[in-house]
């Protein structure tokens, strides 16, 4: 018997002795990810794809291992010699060192006079982002008056890697503040957030280091996206797991004496929904793994793994330094034993949701309509909601120098000029092919590609070289492939396909508009399958999907009228909606889950009515504690400069308030206090 309090602290020790070599030794991959990452659209479009095809058929045609980067020079007064000359001058020493090809093009001037440009093949192999940094470098000092910048493909690459460079430092710094932050508001304790930061940091280093794995091996494609969400998904879902079984914890001090017995009974009350809730995450961001798109499909398992760290860590980690602590981590408010234990009532302490269940149980149905109007208010303006593709220069927020490049070349030249699209046909239809595009609406100029005044043919394939009047990344140049696309196909023999950096913009936006369409519809029906598992119930589950998507159409709607308004975005990405939805009913229902658990637990002893006030009283503290740690660390990926992630940012945090604090808060308890024990129907807590 001597030896069981020494294994009571012994075993704990060894567990938070594990974390810290597995923290040692995955620590360090958080920061290696962005080495993995590729943000090359074409990287992720399916084999099958016609840009994808056509991509695999230009090595005969085209340097394919080369990204041009596009020079522009303007002096609205006029070009002088000298600024020719600087042009010349500084990117000259540069042709056939690392990252460039041996020759450039020469400055090509405008027809009026005040622009020129030069085209510079930049190797796609190596990191072409920081050999676009050297070119730029190069051009920092030119002539009084001159305005020169980096833009076309090589320059997007170098400005998106730049606002992804602050996914390993800022991002984290901002979200760990943000959680610190607000657990000391909770808990005000100066230890306990410290130790629940650690279980989330030791989470990040393990779901970091099973993704670099698998990315530096192939098995998964890793952009810059979906690396921030892994960062910020990991936070906010150990966060909040971490929350339910603290805030379980201290509820079980007032009521035992012994802080292992306390732990042990918590633990054993947070399992379920916590494993439920995790559990529905897992396989609702496994559901974009149906995706077409490799981007989509690779944040599946990604995000997955976040969560399954975060599970890990929460449940074994954190659980074994509050065995070591004790009360300590609740200092100075520490948790004091009642002096009547048999009198104490699950959240007897939590006054202010003891009385929002009060109010809610006195006029259930008139406030689960009214809820339900003020919902459908804003779910109404869901279909405004704009996410139809935008083009990449509206990627960005802010300035950078590939778009402020772009709108220059656009004024002076054909817009697409050095980011040509390309028509690869049947030889015996090349010439017919050639006619078709140049009589396209939105092609400045075409040409078949010669090699000693003839045309090329590779494998019995010639090749079509277009340019198009409108910028190769905005919306108006995928509308012109369009057009080149029912043009040429229709031609006998042919065997027409188009591709090119417009062409696989615009087979991504379609393929992205494919997956939303498919993927949202599987979310639901999974979701809807583990509420039925978990709750041992029809009615219940259906209630709380429908109240979820309900929640999701009215944040969609609120945020159609901001980003249509006052943000002035330009639109949105189609995988926008799709990963908020997949975030918002994933995480969403989490909360649900975290109160009907509770509810269906007194209920099964007091009854659904005195269960689900009982439930909504002691969850309320911390699911909402929850909520705003999740919104917040969403909101922190607003920090990185790309208009993707500030809507989802906007969206998922949103989102999550309006799940905690409406939909938990009153839709969901009146419902069910309106309805009463028949939402259980079928198990036996309805009879």
């Amino acid at each position: 018997m001597a030896s069981t309090p020494r294994l009571r602290w012994l075993l704990p020790a060894l567990l938070l002795l594990v974390w810290i070599v597995v923290g040692g030794i995955t620590g360090p991959f958080a920061g290696k990810l962005s080495g993995v990452a590729t943000n090359d659209n074409s990287a992720f479009l399916p084999a099958s794809a016609e840009s994808t095809e056509v991509n695999n058929m230009l090595d005969g045609f085209s340097d394919t291992d080369s990204v041009p980067a596009v020079v522009i020079a303007e002096r609205p007064s006029g070009l002088t010699p000298a600024d020719t000359a600087f042009l010349t001058e500084a990117t000259g020493p540069l042709a056939g060192t690392e990252g460039f090809a041996d020759q450039f093009s020469p400055p090509i001037p405008s027809q009026d006079g005040q622009a020129a440009q030069m085209f510079i093949p930049i190797s796609s192999a190596g990191e072409p982002a920081d050999t676009v940094e050297n070119l730029r470098d190069a051009l920092r000092s030119p002539p009084d008056g001159l305005t020169v910048k980096v833009t076309g493909p090589a320059g997007q690459i170098a400005d998106l890697g730049e606002a992804f460079s602050g996914i390993d430092g800022l991002l984290l710094l901002v979200a760990g503040s943000v959680v610190i932050l607000i657990l000391i508001v909770v808990y005000r304790s100066p230890i306990l957030p410290f130790v629940v930061i650690i279980s989330a940091v030791f989470a990040l280093g393990l779901a970091s280091g099973l993704v670099y794995l698998l990315a530096d091996n192939d098995v998964l494609e890793l952009n810059g996206q979906s690396q921030g969400i892994l960062f910020i998904l990991v936070f906010g879902a150990a966060t909040d797991y971490a929350l339910l079984l603290v805030s379980r914890f201290r509820e079980e001090l007032t009521t035992v004496d012994d802080k292992y017995a306390a732990l042990r009974s918590a633990w054993r009350a947070t399992i379920e929904p916590v494993s439920a809730s995790a559990g529905t995450v897992i396989l609702g961001v496994l559901c974009l793994l149906f995706s077409d798109l490799n981007s989509n499909r690779s944040l599946g398992p990604v995000a997955a793994i976040g969560i399954g760290a975060s599970f890990l860590a929460s449940m074994t980690f954190l659980p074994a330094a509050l065995a070591l602590l004790g009360r300590t981590a609740f200092w100075p408010l520490r948790p004091k034993l009642a002096d009547d234990t048999s009198s104490v009532q699950p959240g007897s302490t939590h006054r202010f949701w003891a009385g929002i269940a009060d109010r809610v149980a006195a006029r259930p149905r008139t406030i689960w309509i009214a809820t339900l109007i003020v919902l459908l208010v804003g779910a109404a303006f869901a279909p405004t909601f704009k996410s139809d593709g935008i083009a990449q220069t509206d990627y960005f927020l802010g300035s950078v120098d590939s778009v402020e490049g772009a709108e220059i070349q656009a004024k002076h030249f054909d817009a697409g000029s050095g980011s040509p699209t390309w028509i690869i046909s049947d030889q015996s239809q090349g010439d017919a092919v050639l006619t078709a595009v140049r009589d396209v609406d939105g092609v400045a100029d075409a040409a078949l590609v010669e090699r000693a005044g003839q045309p090329a043919v590779v494998d019995g394939k010639v090749a079509v070289q277009a340019t198009l009047t409108d910028n190769a990344d905005s919306l108006a140049a995928q509308d012109t492939v369009v057009r080149i696309r029912d043009a040429v196909h229709p031609i006998d023999g042919a065997d027409a396909l188009v591709g090119g950096t417009t062409a696989i913009d615009l087979d991504t936006r379609t393929t992205a508009i494919h997956d939303r369409n498919l993927i949202i519809p599987i979310v639901l029906l999974v979701v809807l399958a583990v509420l039925m598992l978990l709750l041992r119930s029809i009615v219940a589950p259906l209630i709380l999907l429908a109240t979820t998507v309900l929640s999701f159409g009215t944040t969609l709607g609120v945020a159609a009228l901001l980003f249509n308004g006052p943000f002035d975005f330009a639109g949105a990405d189609p995988v926008v909606p799709l990963f908020a939805f997949v975030f918002l009913v994933a995480l969403g229902i989490d909360y649900n889950i975290f109160l009907m658990t509770r509810v269906r637990e007194e209920a099964k002893v007091h009854g659904t009515h005195s269960g689900m006030i009982r439930g909504l009283t002691a969850t309320g503290g911390v699911i909402t504690s929850a909520g705003v740690v999740l919104a917040a660390t969403f909101a922190a990926l607003g920090v990185i400069p790309l208009l993707f992630l500030a809507q989802v940012a906007f969206l998922v945090a949103f989102g999550v308030l309006v799940d905690t604090l409406i939909v938990r808060t009153l839709l969901v308890p009146a419902l069910t206090l309106d309805i009463g024990k028949r939402v259980w129907w079928p198990s036996s807590l309805s009879r």
